[in-house]
C-alpha cells in the first residue's frame, strides 16, 4: 500500500516505493487516498506501467484511520465513490495516450464487511455505479482481528448481489484454502496477503516455500538493490515454518546480507558466490521509474 499523497508528491517516495519492467506483468499497484484529487493524480503517474490499480478501503491499523485512510473509508462510500471517479476518469485520460495495443489499466478497490451486511451490499452498489471493475472483500469487520475466522457467509452475500467481479480475501494460506472459498461463496477469485508472504509459491500448490523460491527472491532482491531491512524481513517470514525455534533465533538476528547468503550456503546448499548468475536479473535491460 503506498501513500498517494506522498507518492505524488515527493520523488524519492515515487523512485523508491514503486519500480517495474516488461517482465513484471501482470502488476497491480494498491494507493491508500482520502480524497478524489490524491488518488487521481497517482493514479495518473502509474497508469502507463501497470495492469490494475488498487484503492485501499480495508486497511485496520489505527494510523491509517486516523489519516482517514484504509477502513475510515468503509464509513464513507459516496467519498469513494468519488474517488472511483475520479481514478477512472485519469485513467481515460491516460489510456489516450498510451501505444496502441497497450490496455489501460482496470480500477478496483478493496473493503472490508461491516457487522450490518446490508451496508456492505450498499457500499458495493454505490462503487458499481461510480464505474469500479471488480471488488475485493475480506471477510472480516473493521474491529476484528486476524484471529478471529473470516465469515465466508458475509462474502457470499456480496456476492450474491454485486454485478462486478467479486475478489475473497482472508484465510488463504494454501492453495486447498482457495478452492475451498471459491466453493462456499462463489467468488471469481481469490487474494492472499499473509499466506503469499509466507509462502509466494502457494497457488502453485506447495505447502511450504520451496527452497528454490527461496534462491530465487534472493537473487532478485539483491539484484534489484532491495534494503537488507525489506530482504531479511520477507526470509524470516519464508522460512518460518521450514526453521527450529533455535534455527529461527539465529536467522533472525543475522546482521548483514553477506551472513544472510552465507546461512543459506551453508544450512540450505544455495550457492550464491560460485554461480556466474549472481546478482541475478531480468534480461530486459528496461526499467521503468515513475516521475514527473
Amino acid at each position: 500500500m503506498i501513500l498517494s499523497d506522498v507518492f505524488k508528491n515527493s520523488e524519492f517516495s515515487r523512485t523508491s516505493e514503486f519500480r517495474t519492467n516488461p517482465l513484471d506483468n501482470p502488476v497491480v499497484v494498491q494507493f491508500a487516498a482520502n480524497n478524489p484529487t490524491d488518488i487521481a493524480d497517482a493514479v495518473g503517474l502509474v497508469a502507463p506501467y501497470c495492469s490494475g490499480i488498487n484503492l485501499n478501503c480495508g486497511c485496520p491499523q489505527r494510523w491509517a484511520i486516523g489519516e482517514g485512510i484504509g477502513c475510515a473509508l468503509m464509513e464513507q462510500p459516496d467519498l469513494v465513490a468519488e474517488m472511483i471517479k475520479a481514478a477512472q476518469w485519469k485513467i481515460k485520460e491516460t489510456g489516450q495516450k498510451l501505444a496502441d495495443g497497450v490496455t489501460p489499466p482496470t480500477f478496483s478497490i478493496k473493503i472490508r464487511v461491516h457487522d450490518d451486511i446490508r451496508k456492505t451490499i450498499d457500499y458495493v452498489k454505490k462503487a458499481e455505479a461510480a464505474g469500479v471493475d471488480y471488488i475485493t472483500v475480506h471477510g472480516r469487520t473493521r474491529s476484528q482481528r486476524s484471529t478471529v475466522k473470516v465469515d465466508t457467509e458475509k462474502i457470499r452475500i456480496v456476492k450474491e448481489h454485486a454485478s462486478v467481479p467479486i475478489f475473497a480475501n482472508g484465510d488463504i494460506f494454501s492453495l486447498e484454502d482457495a478452492d475451498q472459498m471459491v466453493k462456499e461463496t462463489g467468488v471469481d477469485g481469490v487474494m492472499a496477503a499473509r499466506g503469499l508472504l509466507e509462502n509466494p509459491a502457494l497457488f502453485a500448490g506447495f505447502k511450504t516455500t520451496p527452497i528454490h523460491a527461496v534462491e530465487a527472491y534472493t537473487r532478485i532482491a539483491l539484484g534489484y538493490g532491495t534494503n537488507y531491512f525489506i530482504l531479511h524481513h520477507h526470509l524470516m517470514m519464508m522460512l518460518e515454518k521450514s526453521q527450529s525455534k533455535m534455527e529461527k533465533k539465529h536467522f533472525n538476528v543475522l546482521p548483514s546480507s553477506a551472513a544472510l547468503l552465507e546461512y543459506l550456503e551453508s544450512n540450505y546448499g544455495i550457492e550464491f558466490s560460485s554461480r556466474p548468475d549472481w546478482p541475478w536479473k531480468p534480461q530486459s535491460n528496461d526499467e521503468f521509474r515513475v516521475g514527473l
